[in-house]
């Protein structure tokens, strides 16, 4: 029996549920469409070069170095004879000019092929702070890249896994917050994982500069800050982590193969991702992310209500939620004639806080739908 069959699952009293646009489609389904749009639409446009790591010459002295990655040093760079839509990776040469005339090599850029529109919405330790590239320059305070990456994905790999995370368990979430919560709950766990990367990678870069990379903090990440992060994972980690909450036992196949209970594969990824960091496992940058998304996750869907104000321009009531009908059902004044008592529903209200919808029985589901009707009635 799916979800949808059901009778928590199932409100045939409660509006469609929308982003207030006119449309049937979930938000889910609207998030979906947009990471697939966005790679899609890459795929028809060229290929730019993005600079992934900068290494400067050794010998050169501290002070150059600061001149250089400061950008008061004038540096020009060398041509690319390769087209970033048929080699991934290729170096470029950076030079500075003499008195005299002649350049002098001082650093090499590594640079990565990037599709058009990721150029423009990755996300970065340097485009999120500040960084002077030589031979590039200046970046900084790039905030739409917050929001921009999460709509990026490398690979089709990549895209397909997440937006299968996406479609089993978003509707979970966006049932119980309302449509717009839910698009606000995505939206902050994806920055949530940007900036646990971010503070990560910074403070690995920080310790390396003083100790000139003799020190490696384990859980600091190492990688160079112009390394480009994408995807949707922070965001769907937060939705596992919300899933995992309203329905603790449910039992799903992982890899369609093996069962497990949702909260067993919800904690076990976010252990796996927080080994991956202290352990400075491939892709540790990540999985620095995922875990920045899962605690974002698990904070929100405890305090719900911390969503409240946002895209109140789409309306101040969501009647999507059935977190908000629960509200509604807990501060509406008893009607006359008969109905629930108020402290069985009180009961059941805490149940639901405690440890989910997918913890009432039958009874209980049936005593909140009279509530519902009785009160809204009253």
């Amino acid at each position: 029996m799916g979800a949808q069959d059901r009778d928590y699952w199932r409100d045939e009293s409660s509006p469609q549920r929308t982003l207030g646009l006119g449309s049937k489609w979930s938000a889910t389904t609207w998030i979906i469409i947009a990471c697939v749009a966005v790679f899609v639409i890459d795929g028809f446009l060229p290929r730019q070069w993005v600079v992934v790591e900068t290494a400067l010459q050794p010998g050169l002295l501290d002070e150059v170095q600061r001149e250089l990655l400061a950008g008061r040093t004038p540096t020009a760079t060398g041509t690319i004879d390769v087209s970033p839509s048929v080699v991934a990776l290729t170096k470029q040469p950076v030079f500075i000019q003499q008195s005299d005339g002649s350049p002098v090599l001082i650093a090499v850029n590594t640079l990565q092929s990037t599709p058009f529109l990721q150029r423009w919405l990755y996300f970065s330790t340097s485009t999120a702070l500040y960084s002077s590239t030589p031979g590039v320059g200046v970046s900084a305070l790039q905030v739409w890249r917050f929001i921009g990456f999460q709509f990026c994905h490398h690979s089709a790999q990549h895209l397909i896994f997440n937006m299968v995370g996406l479609f089993f368990f978003g509707p979970v979430v966006e049932r119980y917050l309302g449509s717009k919560r839910f698009t606000a709950f995505y939206l902050l766990c994806g920055c949530a994982g940007a900036l646990l990367y971010l503070l990560l990678n910074f403070g690995g870069y920080m310790v390396g500069e003083v100790t000139n990379g003799r020190v490696s903090v384990p859980g600091l990440l190492s990688n160079d800050p112009d390394m480009p992060l994408v995807g949707a994972s922070a965001g769907v980690f937060g939705i596992i982590i919300a899933a995992a909450r309203l329905m603790p036992d449910a039992m799903i196949l992982f890899f369609f193969v093996i069962p497990m209970r949702l909260k067993t594969l919800a904690y076990g990824l976010v252990l796996i991702a927080v080994a991956s960091v202290l352990l400075k496992w491939k892709n540790a940058g990540g999985e620095a992310a995922h875990i920045g998304g899962a605690i974002a996750g698990w904070y929100l869907i405890h305090r719900p209500e911390r969503l409240r104000s946002l895209f109140d321009f789409l309306g101040h009531v969501d009647p999507t939620s059935s977190f908000h009908q629960a509200r509604r059902l807990e501060r509406a004044p008893q009607g006359g004639g008969p109905g629930p008592s108020t402290a069985e529903v009180d009961r059941i209200l805490d149940k639901v806080r405690e440890s989910g919808l997918g913890s009432l029985n039958e009874a209980e589901r049936r005593t909140l739908r009279d509530a519902t009707r009785h009160r809204s009635h009253s």
